[in-house]
């Protein structure tokens, strides 16, 4: 199974929310597990997992993990080509390096062009910029780019942002 994985900040609180599903062709999840967070961090640039990886790790807490085989994270594992984690490789941490993670961006930074794989889907002009710490750079771009949908987002992880921003 695999979990996709998503925050939306509100004015007091923040919105966390997995959802799973077991094929790339899946078009609705097998489930969607919601936290509310109401103690966020403030966001600091540079670094934002500080403020998501905790919302992440708390909706996660809800999701038995055994039963996981790849997360998907909104955000990058990298932010440069050196190495230096994104969102996903702090998450990857977290999770005692046991769940390979694929970052899916909707921008990319300057200095993580070799961290990256751009994927088109869809008629879109515009990339999806992927990253993947445990598992293959390729595989994690073939992976998103299975996925179900006819446009740039795939259909679950539109879904999720959905999800995400509802009241």
């Amino acid at each position: 199974m695999y979990l996709a994985l998503d925050v939306h900040y509100k004015t007091k609180y923040a919105k966390s929310v997995g959802v799973t599903f077991l094929t790339t062709n899946d078009q609705v999840p097998q489930n969607v597990f919601i936290e509310m967070i109401e103690d966020v961090a403030a966001y600091q640039p540079g670094e934002f997992y500080k403020r998501e990886l905790p919302c992440l790790l708390k909706v996660i807490s809800k999701i038995d993990l055994n039963t996981i085989t790849i997360i998907i994270v909104d955000g990058h594992v990298y932010i440069d080509n050196d190495g230096q984690f994104g969102l996903g490789g702090y998450l990857y941490e977290a999770l005692d390096k046991k769940i390979p993670i694929i970052g899916v961006a909707k921008r990319r930074f300057h200095t993580n062009k070799e961290t990256v794989k751009d994927v088109f889907r869809g008629r879109s002009n515009n990339p999806l910029h992927i990253s993947a710490i445990g598992m293959n750079l390729d595989q994690a771009a073939q992976f998103i780019l299975a996925m179900h949908g006819n446009h740039r987002h795939p259909t679950l992880l539109k879904t999720l942002d959905g999800i995400t921003k509802s009241e």
